[in-house]
């Protein structure tokens, strides 16, 4: 399991590349209230347009978003369909562009006759495209535009299927929070990008830690175009943390671990909002020795028992190779955004958009992430994040539980590693 988020990236396995533009795949569906594909009682396909980062920056988590709209609609095709009609997925690039992601999803509804759309990838593209998607009133169902500014802006037809990003580490902050005051850490020191996916991380988990009187002795917001983390590092050294909470990516967090390893720091607990979810890359990065008790959060894992996951990772292997362990979680993401979406659809009846809309807000829904439950916001507050710790070389899943407490998941698993392991 990998993700990573860049203004919302998330943890990345293996990818390999998904073919780029239009996938016709098969699901039935209901009558039309709108779109290109035919009236009430037709049997046309249903259009769904994406537009996704197949190039630039976000280009590995828009193929790996590419993968699981894919395999949504390969599982419902399979099934049947939904209400007797099949479905084309028409993907199209935005080039992880704002100014693009808005041009694609208009031309998908006014020009291409869409009869539904699907999110893109990232905070940044999904703010940029609900703008447009609202002013042609369709229901905008998406898994990556997790943070707090998509859901400022008084739209009622945004919908995130997955974790809110503010609560991320939420269930790392209640885990300390909980301790017995005489083993509770006394102190913690905050870093992060300057990004909608890492800051309000830490702002949340910031207020839990302070209210259970973990006074912060370090808070540093910086740049996303930092490129010398060595004065960053540094402070958090200086501030002799017993909790270091850190929003990064992949390039940060490996800097500040090889640094708290040069200078001998080794706080009790350490959590990064990414990049010790990158598997391989983040032991090649700062070596095996150095991620005993590291601990990063998420949403989704290959061996969750949640409703379809298993059918979901069998289908990705049959698909694309590789192990578990390979698949990004960009890949549920975009299969529940398909899974809640068809369940609004059979809901109601129809592709009529406020209907599908009225659905969303009111109803509960499964997913291979979990329960899906909106707020009026288009947040999904029944979403929690699990804690990941390497142990011994692994990625050990923890489940958060009432109290504070995080559950072990896995057969043999044992508890989490606290304090964690000097360097």
């Amino acid at each position: 399991m990998t993700k990573r988020r860049s203004a919302r990236r998330g943890p990345k396995g293996i990818l390999r590349a998904a073919t780029a533009g239009a996938l016709f795949l098969a699901l039935a569906a209901c009558s039309s209230s709108g779109g290109g594909s035919g009236g009430p009682g037709s049997s046309a396909p249903i259009k769904i347009g994406v537009s996704l980062s197949l190039t630039g920056d976000d280009s590995a988590d828009g193929m790996a978003f590419q993968q699981g709209y894919q395999l949504w609609a390969n599982t419902v095709n399979a099934s049947g369909g939904i209400l007797g009609r099949k479905v084309t997925l028409d993907i199209v690039n935005d080039a992880s562009s704002p100014v693009q992601v808005a041009t694609n999803y208009q031309k998908l509804i006014s020009v291409d006759h869409a009869d539904l759309v699907f999110g893109p990838f990232s905070t940044s593209l999904t703010k940029a495209a609900s703008q447009v998607v609202a002013r042609y009133g369709y229901a905008f169902v998406e898994g990556a535009g997790g943070g707090p500014s998509v859901f400022t802006s008084g739209l009622k037809d945004v919908f995130d299927v997955s974790l809110p990003v503010a609560n991320n580490l939420v269930s790392f902050a209640r885990w300390i929070a909980a301790m017995p005051a005489a083993s509770r850490p006394a102190s913690a020191a905050y870093a992060s990008e300057d990004d909608p996916f890492t800051s309000p991380q830490l702002d949340a988990a910031r207020a839990v830690l302070e209210a259970a009187g973990v006074k912060t002795v370090y808070n540093k917001l910086y740049p996303t175009e930092t490129t010398d983390y060595s004065p960053i590092a540094s402070g958090m050294i200086s501030a002799k943390a017993d909790v270091v909470l850190v929003g990064t990516l992949l390039p940060d967090v490996t800097a500040f671990i090889k640094q708290f390893v040069q200078q001998g720091y080794n706080p009790k607990a350490f959590i990064a909002t990414a990049g010790p979810d990158q598997g391989q890359q983040f032991i090649s990065n700062v070596g095996m020795n150095n991620t005993d008790g590291i601990m990063v959060p998420n949403e989704w894992f290959p061996q969750s028992t949640e409703t379809g996951n298993a059918a979901m990772v069998a289908a990705y292997l049959k698909a694309y190779g590789g192990t578990a362990a390979d698949i990004s979680s960009d890949v549920p993401e975009a299969y529940a955004v398909g899974e809640v979406t068809a369940q609004a659809i059979k809901n109601v009846g129809s592709l009529d958009q406020a209907k599908i809309i009225t659905n969303l807000h009111s109803a509960t829904f499964t997913s291979v992430q979990g329960p899906v439950k909106f707020d009026s916001t288009g947040q999904n507050l029944d979403a929690y994040a699990y804690v990941f710790q390497w142990q011994n070389g692994q990625l050990l899943p923890y489940k958060p539980q009432s109290g504070g407490v995080l559950a072990p998941v896995l057969s043999g698993q044992g508890p989490v590693l606290f304090p964690k392991p000097a360097w």
